[in-house]
């Protein structure tokens, strides 16, 4: 038995979707704890592993769809080179491992668990009945930014709302950049997201939006936690490269990808700020 296919169908050869689960934890946890290092060393393992068994459902959902799209059809399901029970008892596995890392915090983190976990599950079959699956997912992907903030033992507060909120619009910014790369072939197989509803001419405008009120909630956050210089600075870059990004969209489909994986610098940048405003506190 070959661990490559195992490696692929939990991403783990495509860690981008770890990074952008990591960070709304990481950003709560540089927020609002007295020491963020150790807690966010824990975020980090939480979203590797919820990612990878959330990439896992995904693909048990999605395998036949998986095959009619040209980007997703080598995908370990879709191409049958891992059975579907082999898959089914990996994700167990995950799930085990989440849950006693999740026991291992404060008891709301393990309520907002419990709250995530159905929402993961629906996640697959939105892009089925929905056109704003990019929408479920922002609401579904960035509830570790409430774990992180409860994991630090602090309450879950306004600020701690209005930081999920700002990553929220953030998923569904890039999200929507993401979707851009299938619009093809997901009309071809009756797939809906936020790319296909808006269309070539307004995703650029939609995505800028977003930005835009991801930047000033992250901004508004900081203005409430009382945050130094820094965490501002970092942010102001972060907004730096959002416009990059944006500036870049009138190109080509094939730069979607690219784009979509920038968003791994944007969150370095905001948390860089946030833990360099430690110093300055």
């Amino acid at each position: 038995m070959t661990i490559a296919p195992y490696i692929q169908l939990m991403r783990l050869d495509k860690p981008i979707g770890i990074w952008l689960l990591f960070f709304p934890a990481a950003w709560a946890v540089a927020f609002a704890a007295a020491d963020p290092g150790p807690l966010i060393l824990l975020m980090l393992l939480g979203a590797a592993l919820t990612r990878a068994a959330g990439c896992i459902l995904n693909d048990l959902a999605d395998r036949k769809l998986d095959a009619l799209v040209e980007r997703t059809r080598t995908r370990p399901l879709a191409a049958g080179t891992i059975s579907v029970p082999r898959a089914v008892a990996l994700l167990a596995v995950l799930l085990v491992a989440a849950l006693a890392l999740a026991l291992s915090l404060p008891p709301t983190v393990w309520a907002l668990a419990i709250l995530a976990l159905p929402m993961i599950a629906a996640y697959p079959w939105m892009k089925r009945i929905t056109w704003w699956p990019q929408l479920f997912l922002g609401l579904t992907f960035n509830l570790g930014a409430l774990m992180g903030w409860a994991a630090t033992g602090q309450p879950i507060s306004l600020p701690a709302f209005t930081l999920y909120l700002a990553c929220v619009f953030w998923t569904l910014g890039y999200d929507t950049i993401y979707a851009v790369q299938d619009m093809a072939d997901d009309e071809a197989a009756g797939i809906r997201s936020s790319a296909r509803r808006l269309g070539p001419a307004r995703i650029r405008l939609f995505v800028a939006a977003c930005y835009a009120i991801m930047i000033a909630l992250l901004a508004l956050t900081a203005w409430m936690m009382a945050s130094p210089l820094p965490v501002y600075a970092g942010i102001g870059t972060a907004a730096i490269h959002a416009l990059w990004q944006i500036r870049q969209l009138p190109g080509f489909p094939a730069m979607a990808g690219g784009l979509f994986r920038s968003n791994q610098w944007l969150g370095l940048m905001v948390l860089l700020g946030l833990l360099l405003g430690r110093f300055a506190g």
